[in-house]
């Protein structure tokens, strides 16, 4: 089973941007679909963005279409979240997932954390504006 660790969250301004890693021991992210989520207290973990074992990647949050970018590194066994404009509403711990080894990205975004083999402890991201 991968072990995932996140890191790149911080306190920012608005308007700024981060860039989110995650990083896998234990495997290989290669074969795998990648997933981002986050989380605010009392709300589900939503699932923003998913890159499957191809590259290509879904979006499922609106909200983040245009500012949100997630890519992977098979050879650095990595994968990241690029995020630009900020907003205080991007406040959360991010998390990433990896699926079982299908592969491929849900057409919709996913509600069972069971749906993931794999999961980081998350990483904070707090915006003030």
């Amino acid at each position: 089973q991968l072990l995932l660790v996140e890191s790149g969250g911080a306190l920012v301004h608005a308007g700024w941007h981060l860039t989110l890693s995650c990083a896998a021991s234990g495997g290989t992210l290669a074969g795998r679909a990648v997933s981002w989520f986050r989380q605010v207290p009392g709300k589900e973990r939503e699932e923003i963005l998913c890159i499957a074992k191809n590259g290509r990647n879904k979006t499922y949050e609106d909200s983040v279409k245009g500012r949100f970018t997630i890519s992977r590194d098979n050879v650095k066994n990595m994968a990241y979240l690029q995020i630009t404009d900020l907003k205080p509403e991007d406040t959360a711990a991010y998390y990433c997932a990896v699926d079982y080894g299908l592969g491929l990205c849900a057409e919709q975004a996913h509600v069972r954390e069971t749906d993931f083999e794999s999961w980081g402890r998350g990483t904070q991201v707090t915006v003030f504006s």
